[in-house]
Parts: C-alpha cells; sequence; structure tokens
C-alpha cells in the first residue's frame, strides 16, 4: 500500500521569497511561512502560538512566487514534506521542508495587492446560424425525429 505525504498550510509570509537559479537553468524559491493558532486557556486567556514553515517552490511555481509573493502576504500552500541533511565544518545540519506543489494567494475582498493580475481577454463570439432567405425556407423540418 503507497503512503500519503501531504501538507496543506494556510499562513502568511515571513520574508520575500529568495529566489535561486542553478546551472541547469531551474528555478528555485525559498521562503519562511507563519500558521497561527489561538485559543483560550484554563484560565480564559486568550493564548496564540505561531509556528514557521520552511516553503520551497521550484521552476514555474517559483517564477510565480518571485513575482508576486511578498512577506506578509497570505497564501494557501499544498505540497509534502521533505526531510534534507547536509554537512558544515564537519557538522550533519537537518532541516523539514515543504516542497509546494501549488499555492493560491489569498486576501480580503477588494484587496488587489494579493491577485495575479486579470486577463482581459475576450472569448470568440460563437458563428451565428445562417438562415436561408424566406422564399427558399419552406418550412420543413429536416430532422429525423
Amino acid at each position: 500500500m503507497a503512503g500519503v505525504n501531504k501538507v496543506i498550510l494556510i499562513g502568511n509570509l515571513g520574508k520575500d521569497p529568495e529566489i535561486r537559479t542553478f546551472e541547469t537553468g531551474a528555478k528555485k524559491a525559498s521562503f519562511s511561512l507563519a500558521t497561527t493558532e489561538a485559543y483560550k486557556d484554563r484560565d480564559g486567556n486568550r493564548v496564540e502560538t505561531t509556528e514557521w514553515h520552511n516553503i520551497v517552490c521550484w521552476r514555474n511555481l517559483a517564477d510565480i512566487a518571485e513575482k508576486y509573493l511578498t512577506k506578509g502576504k497570505q497564501i494557501y500552500v499544498e505540497g509534502k514534506l521533505r526531510n534534507r541533511s547536509w554537512e558544515d565544518n564537519g557538522v550533519k545540519k537537518y532541516i523539514t521542508e515543504i516542497e509546494a506543489s501549488t499555492f493560491t494567494m489569498l486576501g480580503l475582498k477588494g484587496d488587489d495587492t494579493n491577485r495575479l493580475p486579470e486577463s482581459r481577454v475576450t472569448p470568440p463570439t460563437p458563428p451565428q446560424e445562417q438562415t436561408p432567405p424566406n422564399d427558399e425556407y419552406q418550412g420543413v423540418d429536416d430532422l429525423p425525429f
């Protein structure tokens, strides 16, 4: 049986995306995302806890992140957990990241700062049905039903 590795987050960017382009031409965008949840403790005091997540976007998604994401923007992210390790001066280091497969910019209605520019493409008009002139049209229905 196959496993499931899926993460869904809604939060605010903690910094502008850092963009890195590799020799192959592949692009990577990295940024932090804060998710906050609030609850009341036993004494009735409101308590907020914030978790920070490392988000990574690749290729086309990295291009979109570079163009439209900035610190503070609220986004919805879907992706999967990835763990990496590397050695730095003889010390092994680890990081857990969310590799985004998609994200959606969120915001208040009327807040154009979180939206992609609208496409102003006019849909093609459907072809007009041609009816023969009255003298040629005899009202005969050619349909078999």
